[in-house]
């Protein structure tokens, strides 16, 4: 396995690259923007393909690099469920699992720090972004922190684990790089309460300054896809729910599923689609793959569709470059069209 551990000394975040092998997929936990051409070059290096891009929480000290990761690699944008970021690929939920080759990340809601903070479990360790920190926790005085909430995702779900499972933080101001669950409940000064009531004196009493960043990194990670929506040809080619309703009795158009297949079965399809998922777009618009021979040799028009109108929007943009005509994408996707009532199979 490949496993890299990545530091901003600005902000002291922690980023994660991993990768079961040379030449295979990756993902990346918790980028920073600034230090997105090093992820880039470590990518090409070691021939690594980023699949997907993670982000713990929206980060209030550092401007995350979703966005520009996304933008230059057309990689899978993934958050929780919870958050507020405009445009993500994929929001994931408690009991979920991120998965790219070889490896699978299982989600954990851990609200305390900010409402929508995660954190991922894998096979001998945990990334718990600003839940839990080495001998220390995330804050929970903005961003809809909750005291209580950070005690009951501390105690009821990251202590569950075992002992020996291997803490990787999402920050450190000492020096730290890893820890353990066992060592933190043992060790770890704001975990040694007993009871919800009893940490949240605790918390209120900290009195930190906000970050320095706060005001810039928020606004700026709550609209990460705002580049996707100034992109005149993306625009063009984006149809509203009303629009694509229309087409579904259209012999001459097909609806392109492009979500991985555990979406589709917790969020249903629009009738009639065909499913191209977009790990696999590469080969699906060659020669000899799906979307090439249905557009190519069909002549039919592509409409495509993900969850939230990101991965769509890559895709319709790669379309073009390969001179794909007739091509359009459901703007907001899937959850647009649920939020329309709009008919699924």
């Amino acid at each position: 396995m490949i496993f890299r551990q990545l530091f901003d000394s600005d902000s002291c975040t922690y980023s994660y690259l991993l990768a079961s092998r040379h030449g295979g997929e990756a993902l990346i936990i918790d980028p920073v923007l600034e230090r997105c051409d090093r992820y880039l070059q470590l990518l090409d290096e070691l021939d690594l393909k980023l699949v997907k891009a993670v982000d713990t929480h929206c980060h209030a000290d550092h401007i995350t690099g979703l966005g520009k990761l996304r933008d230059a690699t057309r990689c899978i944008t993934v958050m929780g469920q919870m958050t507020q970021v405009d445009v993500v690929s994929m929001r994931v939920d408690d009991g979920d699992s991120i998965d790219i080759e070889n490896i699978s990340l299982r989600v954990l809601y851990t609200p305390g720090h900010t409402d929508d903070s995660y954190s991922y479990v894998m096979d001998g360790g945990v990334f718990t972004g600003d839940t839990l920190l080495i001998r220390g926790t995330g804050r929970t005085d903005f961003q809809h922190g909750s005291s209580v909430d950070a005690y009951h995702s501390l105690f009821d779900k990251l202590l569950k684990l075992p002992d020996d499972t291997k803490v990787f933080p999402g920050h450190d101001y000492k020096g730290d790089t890893v820890s353990t669950i066992g060592e933190e409940r043992a060790f770890n000064p704001r975990l040694q309460v007993a009871s919800a009531d009893e940490y949240a004196a605790i918390m209120a009493g900290l009195n930190l300054a906000n970050p320095k960043m706060m005001d810039v990194a928020v606004p700026a990670n709550l609209s990460i896809g705002q580049s996707l929506s100034d992109d005149p040809a993306i625009a063009a080619a984006t149809l509203n729910v009303a629009e694509a309703q229309t087409c579904l009795d259209d012999d001459g158009v097909l609806f392109i599923d492009l979500r991985e297949t555990s979406e589709r079965q917790r969020d249903g399809v629009i009738p009639g689609s065909l499913h191209a998922p977009y790990g696999s777009l590469d080969s699906a618009i060659g020669e000899g793959g799906l979307l090439h021979a249905m557009a190519k040799e069909t002549g039919k028009n592509l409409l495509l569709y993900c969850a939230f109108g990101e991965r769509s929007a890559l895709a319709l943009k790669a379309l073009k470059e390969a001179g794909f005509t007739g091509v359009s994408h459901l703007g907001g996707g899937i959850g647009a069209w649920k939020d329309k009532a709009a008919p699924l199979a």
